[in-house]
């Protein structure tokens, strides 16, 4: 004998907020601003199912992460998700690039982090290098002594 399938549960507000870990002023804001859809019924009688739940937090987990609100309507009008950054943890390990300017100065760049390819990365070098010249009138003397 088949059981008959469960019904979807439905929550009032409050409980909605318990679940996503969320004031409900929050959740208002979200649902009055439309990143989460209006509840069923109105008032004191409204209530909300597990697309409202999972809405909201997916929605915490991009704001943790330090996604704006606009981005993340874009996000859920299915624009693809952000890679997020990974966490910076004592004893993590990140391949940078060491760029030695001039005695003093130095530039350190995390492609990875920065989201630049090795071809932007070669071309920031190259521009540092020239603005650095051209603020101090030596790199450029150097590079011509070495042409002769």
């Amino acid at each position: 004998m088949n059981k008959p399938a469960s019904p979807e549960p439905w929550y009032p507000l409050a409980d909605l907020c318990v679940l996503a870990d969320l004031p409900i002023r929050t959740v208002r804001y979200y649902i009055q601003i439309g990143l989460v859809d209006r509840p069923e019924g109105e008032t004191r009688a409204a209530r909300y199912g597990p697309r409202h739940l999972e809405q909201l937090l997916q929605i915490r987990k991009w704001t943790e992460a330090g996604v704006s609100l606009e981005r993340i309507r874009d996000l859920l009008h299915g624009e693809t998700a952000p890679v997020p950054p990974r966490p910076r943890l004592p004893g993590s390990v990140e391949v940078c690039s060491h760029l030695l300017v001039a005695d003093g100065v130095e530039l350190v760049i995390e492609p990875g982090r920065a989201g630049l390819s090795p071809e932007q990365v070669r071309r920031l070098v190259a521009g540092v290098m020239q603005v650095y010249g051209d603020v101090t009138g030596t790199i450029g003397a150097k590079n011509k002594e070495n042409k002769k």
